[in-house]
């Protein structure tokens, strides 16, 4: 079974978990009573699930994917914008908004948000809910460029004429840092809160037009400033994609057990790949487990010289062994115990 995303205007494609497909009677993938319990906040969901929306074709749900996008897209982008913003703020100019003068650069920065807020709210016109949402990360990404060609932290050591170009930067940097908290709202909620708390945007501020404008004003007093995201780890991830990667849940266990009785008691082996039973002794169902078990060792082998990801090599090698399984009680074999972590059969 898939998971299809649905939505009231519109009607996306499939969303699929990793290399296969979701499934809860097998434990495959993380569903909506369970994603509480991974610790990763909500909003993170919300986004990353709205990130990789299957608009126009099937898309994956990847572990290592999520990773990356919060800790490059929201950490490292987004957030590291929005913080350093607010903290200049706070650092530099005693927690108010400074007076900005804008000159060409400014200017130039402004058009461009403004060409993204207004292909935002075009798109979401269109319910093109994932390419809206990347217009956001892209004005975050216009504002470390900003940011960082102008270093407002070393100009406001320096003489006047610096401090005045500190102040005009940052300035713009905390009114941008405050339009992205409105676009935010349909898609991180609670983010979206946050920064308006942390840099007290006036809700007069939550009305999104076709042209940016510094609706902060200088003078304009903002919160404490805290970081938004934070780092998702390794480990922590690939805890995540084992529980979640197709072990059985506690309730089948009987169901499982009733199944293997009623196979035992008809002389049957468990099904085989196709789905049916495989009788001991059966020529052709030997052949067709047999072909089956050299593909599939043949794909772990080609996943291993590509250097795959551990845990998609593991589930084929899973999946082999099964699949050796199946052929050897066709056959009339006792099965080969699997052999001890680490060590190798000679």
């Amino acid at each position: 079974m898939t998971c299809r995303l649905q939505s009231l205007a519109s009607s996306p494609e499939y969303l699929n978990y990793e290399d296969g497909k979701f499934s809860k009677s097998r434990g495959m993938g993380v569903f909506g009573d369970m994603a509480q319990d991974t610790g990763i906040p909500a909003d993170i969901w919300r986004f990353y699930l709205l990130f990789l929306r299957p608009e126009g074709q099937d898309s994956a749900f990847s572990w290592t994917d999520l990773m990356l996008k919060n800790n490059s897209e929201l950490l490292n982008n987004l957030g590291n914008f929005v913080n350093r913003a607010g903290m200049f703020v706070c650092k530099f100019f005693g927690g108010r908004v400074p007076p900005m003068e804008l000159g060409a650069d400014d200017k130039r920065l402004l058009a461009h948000v403004t060409l993204e807020l207004r292909q935002y709210n075009q798109l979401l016109e269109k319910v093109r809910i994932r390419d809206a949402l990347r217009c956001i990360l892209s004005i975050s990404r216009y504002g470390n460029q900003y940011i960082q060609v102008n270093e407002p932290w070393k100009r406001i050591k320096g003489h006047d004429a610096d401090r005045t170009r500190a102040g005009t930067v940052t300035g713009v940097a905390v009114n941008i840092a405050s339009l992205i908290s409105v676009m935010l709202q349909p898609y991180m909620p609670s983010i979206s809160a946050t920064i308006q708390r942390q840099l007290c945007v006036p809700q007069a501020c939550n009305v999104l037009t076709d042209t940016f404008l510094c609706l902060l004003p200088p003078g304009h007093q903002i919160g404490t400033v805290t970081p938004l995201f934070q780092k998702l780890e390794g480990e922590q991830i690939e805890a995540l994609r084992k529980r979640f990667g197709g072990g059985q849940p506690e309730d089948s266990t009987l169901e499982l057990k009733a199944h293997a009785a009623r196979m035992a008691s008809a002389d049957m082996t468990p099904p085989g790949p196709g789905g049916g039973a495989v009788l001991a002794g059966d020529p052709q169902k030997v052949k067709e487990l047999a072909e089956e078990v050299a593909k599939q060792a043949d794909r772990v082998r080609q996943l291993k010289a590509s250097k795959a990801e551990k845990g998609q090599i593991n589930a084929e090698v899973a999946k082999l062994l099964e699949l050796k399984k199946q052929l050897a009680l066709a056959e009339g074999k006792t099965p080969e115990p699997p052999a001890p972590k680490g060590k190798k059969r000679k």
